[in-house]
């Protein structure tokens, strides 16, 4: 009997196990692994605006470092640099 409402904790092999079946289930020929779900989730959340310090607490690193390394795949807009005295009369 399956008990519902309480969450269970999975294993990495059962993570790997759930991944694995919903690639082959949805058509998709490329291999995906937990971690690049992972590290897809991080780059996007950045991508979107996310804070670094925000996304290294959602990962759970101890680590800034370990975080920083995904600022080097995001493709976050880059601004001409400014100096904020041009902007502050609205220039």
């Amino acid at each position: 009997m399956i008990k519902t409402g309480s969450p269970a904790q999975l294993s990495s092999q059962g993570i790997q196990w759930i991944v694995r079946e919903a690639r082959k289930r949805s058509g998709i020929s490329k291999e995906i692994t937990p971690h690049i779900l992972r590290h897809s989730y991080a780059t996007h959340l950045l991508e979107m605006g996310l804070d670094i310090m925000s996304v290294k607490d959602l990962l759970g690193h101890a680590d800034i470092q370990t975080t920083l390394i995904y600022l080097h795949v995001a493709q976050s807009g880059r601004q001409k640099p400014f100096s904020p005295l041009d902007r502050l009369y609205g220039k």
